[in-house]
């Protein structure tokens, strides 16, 4: 979220907004106030938005796209500690995807490396989006480069969050064997026009797995 965002709401006595057919209030802050509550509303409704979104779109394009209607909400379980129900979505997804015809053929859902939605990412991912960017400016304003550059298919990213959670819940390391033949399965779906954050992002998540099965289950 933008700090303009923020003070548009903070110099408001209160506002509302509609998630899931409820209202939200947002009491009026003092400047001095922890605005952290703010973003945190911001956020959920946000992902709120972004996942009905997702069923829209699955409704009226699953039968030609490979789409799984959660990603969102496993970025934002991750964002917040929630491992658990983060590894449980991501592994619904890959599960789903892998096993998805239509995916076969390369055609997915993808999440874009937008600002607005690089607040939801961790490191890892917004490392491998600035080095893009760096190697490569001109996918920053070249539409083609941009359609080139920015996606990331729902598959890789559910794969990467399904590795991070299984190595922070420390999960033994057949489990994480398991993802690693995932990660074989959807290395064979890429192909020389893939997407470059597809790319970078399979292979950190490969070297990931490898390195936590090397170390016998220890963080790396």
């Amino acid at each position: 979220m933008f700090t303009t965002d923020v003070l548009v709401f903070h110099f408001v006595n209160f506002t509302k907004y509609p998630t899931n057919d409820q209202t939200v209030v947002v009491p009026k802050r003092s400047h001095a106030s922890d605005t952290s509550e703010l973003v945190d509303l911001l956020q959920q409704s946000a992902v709120e938005h972004l996942t009905a979104f997702r069923q829209l779109e699955a409704q009226e394009f699953g039968s030609v796209l490979g789409i799984v209607t959660t990603n969102f909400e496993a970025l934002y379980a991750y964002k917040c500690g929630e491992y658990q129900r983060c590894l449980q979505l991501s592994t619904h997804n890959v599960c789903t995807l892998i096993d998805d015809k239509v995916s076969l053929i390369f055609v997915s859902s993808h999440v874009f490396a937008y600002p607005e939605f690089i607040q939801l990412m961790n490191d890892d991912i917004v490392a491998l989006i600035g080095l893009t960017m760096i190697v490569n400016p001109s996918c920053r304003c070249d539409v083609d480069n941009i359609l080139k550059h920015t996606p990331l298919s729902q598959l890789y990213l559910s794969l990467y969050l399904m590795t991070q959670c299984q190595m922070k819940l420390r999960q033994p390391v057949t489990s994480l064997a398991q993802t690693l033949d995932y990660v074989e399965v959807a290395g064979q779906r890429l192909h020389e026009n893939s997407f470059t954050l597809d790319q970078l992002l399979l292979k950190l998540t490969e070297r990931k797995i490898l390195l936590y099965i090397s170390e016998g289950g220890e963080l790396v």
